[in-house]
């Protein structure tokens, strides 16, 4: 797959997006990482939708910085979708346990609180911190 097959398929859009734009996305990722650790020892499934949500705020800026938005419809399958490719295989695996995590996250949130593990939460989390300052260096590269 290739960022055209998005493209005609919908999934993604080219668009310009300022940089004040890429810049708020990633202090939201900064801000729910800060959240997620502050509500680890009260809330497991909510900690892990909100580290859960740092990666995909630092995946969409790393998707304005390219050009692109996701679609409004599966917006976070999107991301997910377009991140594999821009990453490409050095980081396939991590984009599919994030992916996996997303639909994890849609469970707890939406279907069946009490599902998430104090280990889970810890295992995202910190791949989450490293994600946001991996997707902050390059994009520190890019500008």
């Amino acid at each position: 797959m290739k960022y055209e097959d998005l493209l005609k398929s919908g999934r993604i859009r080219k668009e310009d997006v300022s940089q004040k734009e890429i810049h708020q996305a990633l202090d939201r990722a900064e801000r729910d990482l800060k959240s997620a650790r502050r509500f680890m020892e009260q809330d497991w499934d909510w900690s892990f939708a909100i580290a859960y949500n740092a990666v995909l705020q630092a995946s969409r800026a790393y998707m304005f910085a390219q050009g692109f938005r996701p679609a409004s419809s599966e917006s976070h399958k999107n991301s997910f979708a377009f991140m594999h490719l821009a990453l490409g295989r050095e980081y396939a695996a991590l984009m599919t346990y994030f992916d996996r995590m997303r639909a994890k996250r849609n469970r707890a949130v939406y279907e069946e609180a009490g599902t998430v593990t104090e280990t889970e939460v810890r295992n995202l989390l910190k791949k989450a911190e490293d994600f946001v300052e991996t997707i902050r260096e390059k994009l520190g590269k890019e500008r």
